[in-house]
């Protein structure tokens, strides 16, 4: 099967989408960071030094979702109806699991912009305890849950 993203001679373009149907669209991403229990104390409790670090990564996810066209360049700019993001704490990581939701209603799907909201989430969760602990792993990140257009549902 051909990459859609490549043109006949091989050429990287954006795709066509004006004739596919607008249908309702959705995709789940997630992933997570882990970090020592120390650093997850920090971060449950609220103490890190620059502040509320779970919804500051919180809103920095749903900004990225929404900028997403802008940092990588063949997607399309859509307009998303929904983005939300959960930040759970996990001792048994111990880190944080990261699950983004997007939607909307468009010519083509969502899953780059959800998959981008959790890795921006999950770059600020370090940025913002960097400063306590600098070998946190980020990883994880997929889609689990795309839905909408002709491809149909895909569930991880």
């Amino acid at each position: 099967m051909p990459l859609s993203h490549f043109d006949a001679a091989g050429q990287a373009h954006m795709v066509d989408v004006s004739d596919k149907e607008i249908t309702a669209r959705v995709a789940v991403a997630e992933g997570h960071i882990t970090m020592t229990a120390k650093t997850l104390a920090l971060v449950k409790d609220g103490t890190a030094r620059k502040g509320d670090v779970l919804g500051t990564a919180r809103l920095a996810g749903i900004m990225a979702a929404k900028k997403t066209a802008d940092l990588i360049p063949l997607c399309h700019p859509l307009p998303i109806s929904k983005v939300s993001l959960d930040l759970t704490p996990d001792d048994a990581l111990p880190g944080v699991r990261i699950t983004a939701t997007v939607k909307t209603t468009g010519q083509t799907g969502v899953e780059m912009e959800a998959l981008t909201a959790v890795s921006v989430a999950a770059l600020t969760v370090h940025d913002m305890v960097k400063a306590v602990q600098k070998d946190m792993v980020i990883g994880g990140i997929r889609v689990t849950l795309k839905d909408g257009g002709k491809s149909g549902r895909f569930e991880a």
